[in-house]
């Protein structure tokens, strides 16, 4: 693969208690995914419908490196290697790395988030304290 080509790639899978994809994203040799859940069973027009309507708002995580194998060119390994890729074996480790990192990224930017809400919220009652403090000193 030379290092300007992009490739991607749709695994849907059932992830008790929800159907799941993970969208896989090749460019060059950097690897990033994004995972969505479907819920309910999703039917091949409402997949295509979805990456059609909403693949422009997925949030991939950070790029990984990744290896690009060579194909082979013999047409018997081509058809055991298609064969492969159509069994439902889930999510590659590269991906569920990938994945894990984009949810730690996630919860520490939530957490930042959180603690500047939380700080702004003590801020706003301690003004509104002070400012009752001095409406009470000024008299009747």
């Amino acid at each position: 693969m030379i290092g300007d080509e992009r490739c991607g790639r749709l695994t849907v899978f059932y992830e008790e208690p929800f159907w799941v994809g993970v969208f896989e994203r090749i460019e060059g040799d950097r690897l990033s995914v994004s995972k969505v859940t479907f819920g309910a069973e999703p039917r091949d027009y409402e997949v295509l419908d979805y990456v059609r309507r909403h693949y422009g708002e997925l949030r991939f995580s950070d790029p990984v490196p990744h290896q690009v194998r060579e194909k082979a060119d013999n047409p018997k390994r081509r058809q055991r290697a298609a064969a492969r890729e159509m069994q439902p074996a889930g999510v590659g480790t590269k991906s569920q790395q990938a994945l894990q990192a984009q949810r730690e990224q996630m919860k520490t930017e939530r957490k930042r988030i959180t603690k500047a809400e939380r700080e702004a919220e003590e801020q706003r009652r301690f003004e509104l304290k002070q400012q009752q403090k001095k409406e009470k000193k000024r008299g009747h």
